[in-house]
């Protein structure tokens, strides 16, 4: 759950509410009691995805490409 805090609140503890971003907590900074930012935490971008690494390790079975049963189909037009 994020916390709220004043912009002077945030100046004067600024270092403390990073530690806090840093642990993976959410810091909305205010003006008048409206949130006006949001301090989150950094991700790292995941490892980028090799193509083809999963190859024959992936099964689709021939009747995926069946048709859809008339009842499924219907489901979609409403």
């Amino acid at each position: 759950m994020p916390i709220q805090v004043n912009i002077h609140e945030a100046k004067t503890h600024l270092s403390k509410l990073l530690v806090r971003v840093k642990e993976g907590q959410e810091v909305i900074i205010a003006k008048g009691g409206k949130p006006i930012a949001k301090l989150i935490p950094i991700v790292e971008k995941p490892v980028r995805r090799i193509p083809g690494t999963a190859k024959n390790q992936i099964f689709v079975s021939p009747s995926f490409y069946d048709p859809l049963p008339d009842n499924v189909l219907e489901e979609f037009e409403k």
